[in-house]
């Protein structure tokens, strides 16, 4: 389930630093079991840090699309299932030599983390759930 973010919220969110978001995004993906890439007609959409190759990904619909400008105008988000993350992303974004930016926002790339890490957190998170 994809709910609309209030656009004030959406404001707090984008000036919260890179942990804040990474926490936020933990929540709301388990909360909703989707994760958000940008994708376009070669699949899905990279990014270049100084250390490591990534693929970005957002907790909301609205957030992904707020990062499409620019050279990635003509991009569109797509969700993905956690359970699909979980038997399918993981492991091949492992295999490539892939690390996850998450959360980036306009001017921060986001948190970086490997896709085993970004996993564990999130079955970590939902055994706390009550």
């Amino acid at each position: 389930m994809d709910t609309p973010i209030n656009p004030d919220r959406i404001k707090a969110l984008l000036h919260n630093d890179n942990e804040q978001r990474y926490k936020y995004l933990i929540k709301e993906v388990t909360k909703n079991e989707l994760i958000w890439i940008l994708t376009d007609e070669h699949g899905c959409v990279m990014l270049n840090t100084d250390s490591e190759d990534c693929v970005p990904i957002w907790p909301n619909k609205e957030f992904a699309q707020l990062w499409a400008t620019g050279d990635w105008q003509d991009c569109q988000p797509l969700s993905i299932s956690l359970k699909k993350w979980h038997a399918k992303w993981t492991d091949g974004l492992a295999d490539d030599e892939l690390a996850i930016a998450v959360f980036p926002v306009p001017e921060q790339d986001g948190l970086i983390v490997y896709p085993d890490e970004l996993d564990y957190e999130l079955v970590q998170y939902r055994s706390r759930k009550p």
